[in-house]
């Protein structure tokens, strides 16, 4: 997520070429092309089916709409990924950039279930709402796609970093309420507050903590192959360990389908434009949030970071995501974005080669096709898989920390800082203070990433720069003036 390139490239037009073993453009035998594929899907397997996991848990939906859902994550990642590396028309950067799930909607989609499961709607129709907002929203990154100059300029690293921080954040509220158990045993404690099966008893904690510690281990060892596969590794061995506990639950692997066959609008389109409101917010920031992936994706590979090349490939990487995105909302599935995990894998590997690429898109929609993948992680118990996420979560915040780190943190910026944080925190942490609030009201402000990003937006829009900082930089604004108008 680097943000800063963006604003201010180095001079060359192209990076120096780093230590590939393959190119963006060179096509690996194929056992290397797998192999570095199995890698990529691995880095990205559980970031892709986690929102889906989060939110159809939330929604209490059957094994089989649950395991089409999460096939669906897997089927359209691949399809998006293919879209990417090969480029239709305009459409995709023509880069190594794998598709994946964003985290970012988590908050809000559970902020919608949870107001319209209490207003009295079923299940089936707050999925569709949340599949219809989804929809419309994703024609925001194709329009902003062609106005990226515009863009950079309104949503400076401030903003985004502040929108990004605030996902990490919010989102680890979420993560350990599943480390304790999740709402599965929220409702065994009303019962049997004392059954091991709890919420918080020490077995789950047990084996939330094993799965952590592992993932944190494995992430931080010098060994490429335990960090690449942190936390599969983490994952498996909480699942073995309460297969032997005997808490994993196999009953529902005989009620799913054999097969997953995409079935366009098969949950239907619903929308509420007050609640669009929230969604519409983080749809403009991930599109700048894109922005640093797609220029660290081409650092990496050895591309251009400036001129007519790079904005091209800018411009299609977010017309990519919104394409994509629209497809998911179509078949089912949650918004899809090109996130930063898989760049490291390029660097590890030293493959930059986008034929890679058609590798991923084919394990992924292999996987999503068959629902035998979406039952084994059903039965994966809710804490095992938060210990699993806990950390994921933890490292979203730390990239929002990198994007304000490059922020000149004056007077005005703390102050926008601390109003958009405390802001955002204060309805995460606390949500039923907003009860006496309209519902309208409540469907914008209970999103926290959404509140912080609003007030970081419209803070950052009206309060005035220091005069002395106005007056200081004249020559850095030409420069960068330069600069936007030479990528254009």
């Amino acid at each position: 997520m680097a943000h800063a390139e963006i604003h201010a490239p180095s001079e060359g037009t192209v990076q120096t070429r780093p230590k590939l073993l393959y190119g963006l453009n060179d096509k690996p035998p194929f056992r290397d092309a797998l192999f570095v594929g199995f890698q990529h899907v691995c880095a990205i397997f559980i970031p892709v089916v986690t929102p889906a996991l989060l939110v159809t848990g939330a929604l209490g939906l059957d094994p089989n709409r649950t395991a089409y859902i999460l096939g669906m994550s897997l089927f359209v990642s691949g399809v998006g990924t293919l879209i990417q590396v090969h480029r239709l028309g305009p459409i995709g950067s023509g880069l190594l950039a794998v598709q994946g799930t964003s985290f970012a909607f988590v908050t809000p989609m559970l902020a919608v279930v949870a107001i319209s499961l209490q207003s009295g709607k079923t299940p089936e129709e707050t999925l569709s709402l949340i599949l219809g907002l989804c929809f419309f929203g994703s024609f925001i990154p194709i329009i902003l796609s062609r106005f990226l100059h515009l863009t950079r300029k309104i949503f400076t690293p401030l903003v985004t970093g502040t929108a990004v921080t605030l996902i990490g954040l919010c989102l680890i509220k979420v993560g350990m309420f599943y480390m304790a158990g999740g709402g599965k045993a929220q409702a065994i404690a009303k019962t049997n507050p004392d059954s091991p099966l709890a919420f918080g008893s020490l077995q789950n904690w047990g084996l939330a903590m094993t799965v952590f510690t592992i993932v944190g281990i494995c992430s931080a060892s010098p060994n490429r192959y335990l960090r690449m596969g942190s936390v599969i590794i983490g994952l498996f061995v909480g699942f073995m360990a309460s297969i032997f506990l005997g808490v994993a639950d196999f009953s529902r692997m005989s009620t799913l389908p054999l097969v997953n066959i995409p079935i366009p609008f098969r949950f239907g389109l619903s929308f509420d434009l007050v609640t669009f409101i929230g969604f519409a917010v983080i749809y403009i920031v991930l599109t700048l949030e894109v922005l640093g992936d797609i220029t660290a994706t081409s650092m990496v590979s050895g591309e251009p970071i400036e001129g007519s090349q790079y904005m091209r490939r800018l411009k299609g990487g977010i017309l990519g995501d919104g394409v994509n995105s629209l497809i998911a909302s179509i078949l089912g599935s949650f918004p899809i974005v090109t996130p930063a995990q898989n760049n490291g894998i390029i660097q590890l590997t030293g493959v930059g080669s986008r034929h890679v690429g058609y590798f991923i898109g084919a394990i992924l929609i292999f996987l999503g096709l068959f629902p035998i993948v979406g039952g084994v992680l059903l039965a994966i118990p809710t804490s095992v898989f938060g210990g699993a996420v806990m950390l994921m979560f933890g490292t979203v915040a730390v990239a929002g920390f990198n994007i304000l780190r490059e922020v000149e943190m004056d007077n005005r910026s703390f102050v926008i800082l601390a109003i958009s944080l405390a802001a955002g925190l204060g309805v995460t942490f606390v949500p039923e203070a907003l009860h006496h609030f309209p519902i309208a009201v409540q469907s914008v402000l209970e999103s926290g990433i959404a509140t912080g990003s609003i007030c970081a937006l419209v803070l950052n829009l009206v309060v005035p720069k220091p005069k002395e900082l106005s007056d200081s930089i004249p020559v850095q604004e030409m420069e960068a003036t330069s600069i936007s108008a030479e990528v254009d």
